[in-house]
């Protein structure tokens, strides 16, 4: 359940960043995606609306991002950082600005669905299947995902974009229309992500929800090499990091719970410093493209 977000937002850096485009702003399109989904879902009072309000939000800040880097060719990092910022202070103010209005920070959120028959397996049943219906989700498009990037024409058309655009360019596919389009949906997956950490684990709304998940979600990114199955491993793996110290804190061990709560960005940091340099990522990652 704790890697499921970090699962979403993952893939959709993947998405991103085998365009060639770093997304550093997969926190604030989490961000808003929390946001959304908590407006989708009061408005319409369904949690299926909360989805699509936590899709939307996270395409529409995607699509801002990409509008600015890949039109304007502006520094991506920097950006990026910008995003991030950005999406915490709008989400903060209008949440506040509907809190003293009266709206409600609480909303619908998702019931368990456990599966008949497997659910009832020791151990496993309850890891695996018992839970909400995004988890699920979750399991279809991780190998959906690999087989769409390495095996079907749009997979390799968006890998030859981000390794080599001008030859990509060359033979025919136009840079800028799929790399608009994979940090939309780079967008919209991390604003899933953040959707469920407000209606699949919660039924309500508080700033700072997603606490740093979206730099968590790019480590597993790194650690997987940018492939989608070893990106989610890696996701499970931060996951059981966060579960691990939740776990701790119950057992009344006498270390202070601000030590336990580092534990899975301490994990974090150590990744990136043993994995970032020896990964290889995609050759024109974080190389605006000109036709010029």
């Amino acid at each position: 359940r704790l890697a499921t977000p970090l699962i979403f937002a993952a893939l959709g850096g993947i998405f991103s960043e085998r365009s060639g485009v770093i997304n550093i702003g997969l926190e604030g399109m989490m961000v808003a995606g929390t946001f959304g989904a908590y407006l989708g879902a009061s408005l319409t009072q369904n949690v299926f609306g909360g989805v699509a309000g936590g899709l939307l939000a996270g395409a529409l800040l995607g699509w801002f991002f990409a509008f600015l880097c890949i039109r304007f060719r502006a520094d991506q990092v920097v950006l990026g950082t910008a995003v991030n910022i950005f999406a915490l202070g709008l989400t903060s103010f209008f949440f506040r600005a509907m809190y003293r209005a009266g709206i409600p920070a609480t909303m619908p959120s998702f019931d368990r669905w456990p599966i008949p028959g497997l659910a009832r397996i020791p151990v496993l049943g309850e890891i695996f299947f018992d839970q909400v219906p995004l988890v699920y989700l979750a399991y279809v498009l991780v190998p959906l995902m690999t087989w769409v990037l390495f095996r079907t024409t749009w997979g390799l058309k968006l890998r030859g974009v981000g390794e080599y655009p001008l030859a990509a360019s060359t033979a025919g596919i136009n840079v800028f229309r799929m790399r608009y389009l994979a940090v939309t949906l780079s967008g919209a997956m991390a604003g899933l992500g953040g959707a469920f950490l407000s209606i699949g684990e919660l039924s309500s709304y508080a700033e700072g929800l997603v606490s740093g998940r979206g730099f968590i979600a790019l480590a597993a990114v790194i650690f997987g090499g940018w492939h989608p199955l070893r990106a989610s491993l890696a996701c499970l793996l931060f996951g059981t990091a966060d579960a691990l110290q939740l776990r701790l804190q119950g057992m009344g061990l006498p270390i202070p719970y601000e030590f336990l709560l580092m534990f899975p960005y301490v994990l974090t940091l150590v990744t990136f410093v043993f994995f970032a340099g020896k990964a290889s990522s995609p050759a024109s990652l974080g190389k605006p493209y000109s036709e010029k």
